[in-house]
């Protein structure tokens, strides 16, 4: 169906491609495996301190091994939650309300081009009377540390900017803007979700205090997340109840999701570097075979260069996005316009507004992020199925 050798796509029948990977994952099939065997046969409360239990606390601390091990955190500092919006909740509203009982601030920093669980908890600390500052991006979609400086103040708590971002794929320069947070002694939070198990992060070179994760985004089950509390930092409580996590997340484990994400995070331990340099190849040929297949304009919104392997986010002008998702669909290439989070709003992109893009450019734009899954003949149908629906996009617009 497909010459490789050529790189040109030929005429064949429809295929099943996923390149979503960013929204979620399908879970590996020897991570479902951990998680039918600790629903069968370690379903005990890890708090009971009967045998069942016992077993039970094995695999939770286990898991919590193999979660903290991606970056090189001590087990002792990572705790469960039930996703990445918890831990980011958690973490920004929690270190806010701690820092404001102690007399150390009540100031907040984040940028613009943040995930909703950030933004909105931001919204949250305002309508609670904290002050918050939202920073502007680069056109490649970068914080500048000189405008986290700038921004800084005395009373400045908290600053929380995302390793990667999940729309255009970013890779922010954490260490330099930790530094700055450093200089006036503010703590340091990176929503990490899109980066963990994919970049290297290491919180003993890097001294970010706190850290989101999540299981779904690794190839492991949704409804469990993490969050990395760096010895010292205090938060206070958002839920109450027996007092499990050492009272950061208390409530009865969700066991079955914690065993996967931690067979989940083991599993990207061993292929980190193999699917960093096969997925990254994979996406620079895409984005070739994407243009020679598109009559016209292909703009690739955000910087290239650092920028996570998997991601591309591309406008195609004179086209609307959503025809384009939808058209795709119905030859079995499955991509987004955007946060998986946000997908019911009809607002373009904050991601891509901060970054220039109008309402028009914006919702022109589709993200394709690749995964492990994904193979050069995929690509290369999902490269001509992009040709065709685009060129006859443009078509029905001019007449």
């Amino acid at each position: 169906m497909f010459d490789l050798n050529n790189n040109k796509p030929q005429t064949g029948e429809k295929r099943s491609v996923y390149l979503d990977h960013s929204a979620t994952t399908p879970v590996d099939p020897s991570v479902a495996e951990v998680v039918k065997r600790t629903m069968l046969e370690q379903w005990g409360n890890p708090s009971s301190k009967y045998r069942i239990g016992n077993d039970a606390k094995i695999v939770l601390e286990r898991a919590r091994e193999q979660v903290a091990a991606l970056i090189n955190a001590k087990p002792e500092h990572m705790f469960f939650t039930s996703g990445g919006t918890e831990a980011d909740n958690l973490a920004i509203i929690g270190a806010m309300n701690a820092a404001r009982a102690a007399g150390r601030g009540d100031h907040f920093i984040t940028d613009a081009i943040e995930h909703s669980a950030v933004l909105k908890a931001a919204e949250a600390l305002e309508e609670d009377g904290f002050k918050v500052t939202i920073l502007p991006v680069t056109p490649d979609g970068f914080v500048d540390p000189d405008t986290l400086r700038n921004a800084m103040t005395d009373q400045t708590a908290l600053v929380s900017i995302m390793q990667v971002n999940n729309e255009i794929g970013t890779i922010q320069p954490l260490d330099q803007l930790v530094a700055v947070a450093r200089e006036r002694g503010a703590l340091f939070h990176t929503d990490a979700v899109q980066g963990f198990g994919k970049l290297p992060l290491d919180v003993q070179t890097l001294p970010v205090d706190l850290v989101s994760v999540s299981s779904h985004k690794i190839y492991g089950p949704k409804g469990v997340g993490a969050l990395y509390i760096r010895a010292g930092v205090e938060l206070s409580s958002r839920q109450f109840g027996g007092g499990q996590e050492k009272g950061v997340r208390t409530g009865t484990e969700n066991m079955p999701g914690i065993a996967g994400f931690g067979a989940a995070a083991l599993l990207c331990s061993e292929k980190m570097v193999d699917d960093a340099k096969r997925i990254g190849e994979l996406r620079d040929k895409f984005l070739a075979w994407i243009k020679a297949e598109v009559d016209g304009e292909v703009i690739v919104n955000g910087g290239l260069e650092n920028r996570i392997y998997l991601n591309l986010n591309l406008q195609f002008p004179g086209v609307e996005a959503d025809s384009l998702l939808l058209a795709l669909d119905l030859d079995g290439v499955a991509i987004s316009i955007g946060s998986a989070c946000s997908s019911g709003s009809t607002n373009p992109s904050h991601v891509l507004t901060a970054l220039g893009l109008n309402g028009e450019q914006a919702n022109a734009s589709i993200r394709v992020t690749l995964g492990r899954s994904n193979s050069a003949e995929d690509l290369l149908y999902s490269a001509q199925m992009i040709g065709k629906h685009v060129k006859r996009l443009r078509e029905m617009a001019v007449w």
